[in-house]
């Protein structure tokens, strides 16, 4: 075999020589065994880490099938192989990173090694034992590379945003929407997350608790498991489809951390001037530099065939280019693109037994991005800022400026030092807590002085609806229970509501109205300001909200907007402001145009569902397996701390597709005690049993008690095997599910 052997060849080559590797596969499933209790959560016992990820990709394997393997092979850069032209952008970023991760493999400790490389030898063997749920083109021939090329990326948003303004595209992204065009009445879409650490004089029992709470689409892929090596790790988290050690939070008998986006600007484009003398030169440091010219070759399905296209990339020492024009070279040149340690690190986190490890492991900075919230046993609190962020020796570009660079003193060589990122431990008042705002008001008590962090960090201490109301959930003297905080994140008030409401009544009220007008006016009075399924009058609120936003002037990219796509002065009396962080922004900015929208809403919500005092149950819904049942819940922009993102369904009610989903509660006690919940279950497959079971106890605002000890997984434990060695035995019969908490 050479380097032009094609891809197709080296995977036959392989698959030939896959004999002996599927004895050791098999040989593998003696040394781990997974028990699922309730609900089909797996706890994966191991004597080691290779035999720790064999358990975690058959479990996966066992509830997402091709969803996982799909993944593996995007990763190898060979999608369109198997699915034709369309796949070959996915496959051109893709190869070179597969091939970074080939190069880095060796540098990677054995541990990490011995998960990834499990990970993979678990999957090989589910597919050789059940071929009939996979295509005939999917060999079990997977490597430890595949799953580690998986961990790694390539190119941000500010790279496609800049090619957008430079080629004349419309933007692509960016903040969210109230609705399409055709419907302006739909709840614009948040993802984000919430987080909370309590400290022990927060709490009933004296110990810290943990709250994660993400707020992605619910086909992001968290995957709740358990895994133990004994003496060496114990670990309950979400595990990301596709990898072992690709998590985001989760906690051991130690400590635990959750973690929320913090979308730090990690890439800088430089614009460097051409040598008119030279092509495919620029000028750099007094010299003429070269480009260097490299070319990827990729196969796609061509009908019975196999087609190859050919594509050419320049690059420089300072990054790849990433566009030509007006005597400039442009290059991006991003912190953390070569990182690879990123399974490493969080393997480390996993295994910490104290704060210090825990943040030694966070310095190696192979984590690039997220703010983290963490709480452990000995009591501490503690929320950062993480990011990989490059020390900028000039203000920052954003993402549609590139910034003139013809020395090296004009381009950034290091990254902002740990120590230096906003970060809080231990704060007064015993809280931290974060849903995505900037870092500086992580606590009312002890807020974070914006000046005394480089301008090119976040903007202001703005806070948003969301964000506000979860400190008014904690910034006061309440101690909490465990149940506390489940009951607590489930709080269904509508903060925007109490903010407005009043204002829009007495400006209806004073048009004068007309009798219908006045009848929705009385629904809105009586309408407890809560996104409950059962509540009534939520719905024409919200509808009303969003018509008012959509007919209110845009917002420039620089205007305070409070998370909305219209300047705040146009919808509020008054603004956020610093000096009244709870009680702003509040009233009505444009109460003819408040008014007029109402009147429309209130026709609108007649048309739709036959009543303005419609339950907010019965327009918004969980959908999900055969589970058809009402759910509360709405946009963080309505002030929602149960964040939910709707789809609007034909006949005008709204099905779930993202935000709350997976919720995670733990209480360090001894031993530790949690509560859980994944709304779209442990399995993507229709026909499992483990699809839909959670999805009525999400909708109900109810988690199940998460078994962690040894006694309460054997308690708890409804089948047992291990992996590829039999069917499985059930242990008792699965009576119904495991209690549940009803706060």
């Amino acid at each position: 075999m050479t380097p032009s052997t094609p891809r197709w060849a080296l995977t036959a080559f392989v698959l030939a020589a896959y004999a002996p590797a599927a004895a050791a596969q098999a040989g593998l499933a003696d040394q781990v065994e997974i028990r699922r209790t309730a609900y089909g959560v797996p706890h994966i016992r191991a004597e080691n880490f290779r035999a720790a990820g064999f358990g975690l990709g058959w479990v996966q394997l066992e509830d997402h099938g091709m969803r996982i393997v799909q993944g593996l092979v995007r990763a190898r850069g060979e999608l369109a192989l198997r699915y034709g032209a369309d796949s070959l952008d996915s496959d051109f970023d893709l190869r070179p990173v597969h091939r970074r991760a080939v190069a880095s493999y060796p540098l990677l400790e054995a541990d990490t090694r011995d998960m990834y490389d499990g990970f993979a030898a678990g999957v090989n063997r589910y597919v050789e034992l059940h071929r009939s749920e996979f295509p005939a083109w999917v060999t079990p021939t997977f490597s430890g590379h595949d799953v580690h090329a998986q961990g790694m990326g390539g190119g941000g948003p500010d790279v496609r945003r800049f090619l957008n303004r430079v080629r004349g595209e419309p933007p692509r992204g960016g903040a969210a929407q109230p609705g399409a065009e055709g419907d302006p009445q739909a709840p614009g879409a948040e993802d984000g997350s919430n987080a909370w650490a309590l400290a022990p004089s927060r709490t009933r029992s004296g110990r810290a608790i943990l709250l994660r709470n993400p707020h992605l689409a619910w086909s992001a892929g968290y995957y709740e498991a358990h895994v133990t090596v004994p003496g060496q790790l114990d670990f309950y988290g979400d595990f990301r489809l596709g990898g072992p050690i690709v998590l985001v939070g989760g906690f051991n008998t130690y400590l635990g951390w959750a973690t929320t986006n913090n979308a730090p600007d990690l890439e800088e484009i430089y614009a460097l001037e051409v040598d008119p003398a030279r092509p495919d030169h620029y000028l750099f440091d007094g010299g003429s530099v070269p480009l260097r010219r490299e070319t990827e070759t990729v196969e796609f399905a061509n009908g019975p065939g196999v087609g190859t296209v050919t594509r050419e990339r320049w690059t420089t020492p300072l990054g790849p280019v990433i566009h030509r024009g007006g005597g400039r070279i442009y290059v991006v040149r991003a912190a953390g693109e070569d990182e690879f340690r990123g399974g490493e690190q969080f393997l480390k986190m996993m295994r910490a037994r104290n704060r210090t490890e825990w943040t030694n492991a966070l310095r190696m900075r192979a984590r690039v991005t997220s703010n983290l919230t963490y709480a452990d046993r000995d009591g501490n609190i503690y929320y950062v800022w993480n990011a990989t962020h490059p020390a900028l020796p000039h203000p920052s570009g954003g993402d549609t400026a590139a910034i003139p660079a013809s020395r090296s003193t004009d381009v950034w060589t290091r990254v902002v030092g740990f120590d230096s990122l906003p970060q809080v431990l231990n704060p007064r008042g015993g809280y931290v807590r974060n849903e995505n705002d900037p870092p500086y008001l992580t606590n009312l008590h002890q807020p974070l002085r914006r000046e005394d962090y480089p301008a090119y960090f976040p903007g202001g201490a703005e806070l948003r609806l969301r964000s506000q109301h979860s400190l008014e959930l904690l910034h006061n003297d309440r101690k909490f229970s465990l149940e506390d905080v489940v009951a607590a994140k489930h709080s269904m008030r509508m903060i925007l509501a109490d903010r407005v409401k009043d204002d829009l009544l007495r400006a209806v009220r004073a048009a004068p109205p007309t009798p219908e007008v006045a009848q929705a006016a009385a629904v809105l009075e009586r309408w407890d300001n809560t996104a409950a399924a059962e509540s009534r009058g939520g719905v024409l609120f919200e509808t009303w909200w969003w018509r008012y936003v959509r007919t209110g002037p845009q917002a420039p990219p620089s205007a305070a907007s409070v998370g909305f796509p219209v300047p705040a002065a146009a919808l509020f009396a008054r603004a956020w402001t610093a000096a009244e962080p709870l009680a702003t922004p509040r009233g009505l900015g444009d109460p003819a145009r408040a008014v007029e929208a109402f009147a429309w809403a209130a026709a609108e919500v007649q048309r739709k569902y036959g009543s303005a005092d419609v339950a907010w149950g019965t327009v918004h819904r969980v959908r999900h397996g055969s589970v058809d049942v009402p759910v509360g819940g709405c946009s963080g922009f309505l002030g929602c701390f149960r964040v939910l993102n709707f789809r609007e369904e034909p006949d005008g009610t709204r099905t779930v597709v993202g935000g709350d989903g997976w919720v995670l509660a733990v209480e360090f006690t001894n031993p530790v005690r949690a509560y859980s919940v994944l709304a779209y279950g442990e399995s993507s497959k229709p026909g499992s049993p483990h699809h839909d079971d959670q999805a009525a106890m999400f909708a109900a605002n109810r988690m199940k008690p998460v078994a962690f000890t040894e006694a309460d997984v054997e308690r708890a434990t409804v089948r047992r095997y291990r992996p590829g060695r039999e069917a499985g035995v059930a242990t008792r019969q699965q009576r119904g599910r495991a209690s549940i908490v009803h706060p």
